[in-house]
């Protein structure tokens, strides 16, 4: 081998070697690195318009001979609505009625200020006394959604109960009814794929979806575009009208649930008729419902370890109360519907109303008394400590008040007729309803809580 060859093999074995180790030190040795913070942007997104509709004035079926089905305007209702002190006055819109002829459906917007929610509020109210209808009907005028729950009303003989649909905006919404009653879950002919027109309201029939069913829920789908649903009861017993509600409507499924407060009108010996209706729309469970005195501690009825079965609901009669106002607490297992039925009599000059639960209220919220006897708002605290709310009339604007209440607890508060009422839960979570009670006229309905705003958004480019 010659001497240059000798000398080229050892130069590459010594390019080799170099390499080998430079590759050892790139990899073992830490390169400096660049820190550089992730470019985000938060902005909070633009507040919607408040939009509600309310019931709209009570109706009658079956008053024209030669169209049974007909229906008719019974009573106006009288709707008292606002927005928070200070904000802009609300929009008066209107909702073609499903009775043909019959006045428009009050509706109310409200744009939002500077990016935040404008609250509102209203409640409407009306009294019937005619030889086919009877009685007193109070309602919350709430905002469309696209799933509502009607725990109310009857398929049995004596009543003539409607499922009343309202679309208060712009774009055509398809709407199905499921009924839950005695055989389960069903999805009446009647009830399916449902045309509400944007500013229209539709009117069904309860016969039509639960002929015969003692216990009906109603779960209300809309699609395209939300609707307001309110379930009118009416009732009569041998040809004598003994009473008649509005509204209807309960809150979404879940595990714990509470009915502010309810009147019982009577009592002792005599019967209040009055009774919970619970569903499981989902699951096999078991409840405990537990019945206690607005502003009391003291368990006034308890049900434990009640069975229920998917799909059907089921009644538990609490007609032993003495008269009084009552709040009712629902725990079980698995989400679960409920309300509160009660009269004041079964004879002419009776009245019966439903209740439905309450949804968790958090930020400072208006409250809206429609026009009926003895307004009281009952305030509910589901949590393990007192809550110090204030509660200001002239929807803000008047002379604020503490209210305590204790926790687990719960307290009344008289309220004027016609009036509105700003609620600040001061931190705390409360459940609110509004009652109204007399011999002749009972009714309420939960306070709707006010949406928080739109909480900020981060924005991540990549």
């Amino acid at each position: 081998m010659t001497t240059a060859r000798r000398i080229g093999r050892g130069v590459g074995a010594a390019v080799s070697l170099l390499v080998v180790a430079g590759t050892f030190f790139v990899v073992t040795t830490p390169l400096p690195s660049v820190e550089r913070s992730t470019l985000s942007i938060t902005t909070r997104p633009e507040a919607a318009t408040s939009v509600l509709s309310c019931a709209g004035p009570l109706l009658a079926a079956g008053r024209d001979a030669e169209d049974v089905a007909a229906v008719q305007v019974a009573a106006p209702q009288k709707v008292v609505s606002g927005t928070a002190a200070g904000a802009p006055a609300a929009i008066a819109g209107e909702i073609a009625s499903g009775v043909s002829g019959a006045p428009p459906v009050a509706s109310f917007s409200a744009e939002p200020v500077d990016r935040m929610r404008t609250d509102l509020a209203a409640a409407g109210s009306a009294r019937v006394a005619a030889d086919d209808l009877a009685g007193f009907a109070a309602s919350a005028c709430t905002p469309p959604a696209m799933e509502t729950w009607l725990s109310a009303g009857s398929g049995l003989t004596g009543a003539s109960d409607l499922v009343v649909l309202s679309n208060p905006g712009d774009v055509a919404a398809r709407v199905d009814l499921t009924v839950f009653a005695s055989a389960g879950r069903v999805t009446p002919d009647a009830g399916s794929n449902i045309l509400v027109p944007a500013g229209e309201q539709r009117i069904v029939p309860l016969a039509a979806l639960a002929l015969g069913e003692a216990s009906p829920v109603v779960l209300v789908s809309a699609t395209q575009a939300p609707v307001q649903a309110v379930l009118q009861s009416t009732l009569t017993r041998t040809l004598v009208p003994v009473g008649v509600d509005q509204g209807g409507a309960t809150g979404l499924p879940r595990a714990q649930q509470t009915i502010p407060a309810f009147s019982a009108v009577g009592g002792g010996d005599e019967p209040t008729d009055t009774m919970v209706r619970l569903l499981a729309p989902s699951d096999d469970t078991t409840a405990t419902v537990s019945v206690t005195p607005v502003g009391g501690s003291t368990v006034a009825a308890s049900f434990p370890d009640l069975d229920l079965t998917a799909g059907v609901p089921i009644e538990v009669d609490i007609n032993t109360l003495p008269e009084g106002r009552y709040r009712v607490d629902v725990d079980s297992g698995a989400p679960v519907i409920a309300s509160v039925h009660t009269s004041t009599g079964a004879d002419a000059g009776s009245d019966f109303a439903w209740y439905g639960t309450a949804d968790d209220i958090r930020v400072p919220t208006l409250v809206a008394v429609a026009d009926g006897p003895s307004p009281q708002l009952a305030l509910v605290n589901p949590g393990g400590q007192e809550v110090a709310a204030v509660l200001t009339d002239g929807a803000g604007a008047g002379d604020p008040r503490e209210v305590r209440v204790p926790a687990g607890g719960s307290v009344s508060v008289d309220l004027r007729a016609g009036e509105l009422y700003r609620l600040d839960p001061a931190g705390g979570t409360l459940r609110a309803g509004v009652t109204f009670t007399a011999p002749d006229a009972i009714a309420g309905y939960a306070v709707v809580p006010a949406d928080a705003a739109a909480a900020p958004v981060v924005v991540r480019p990549r």
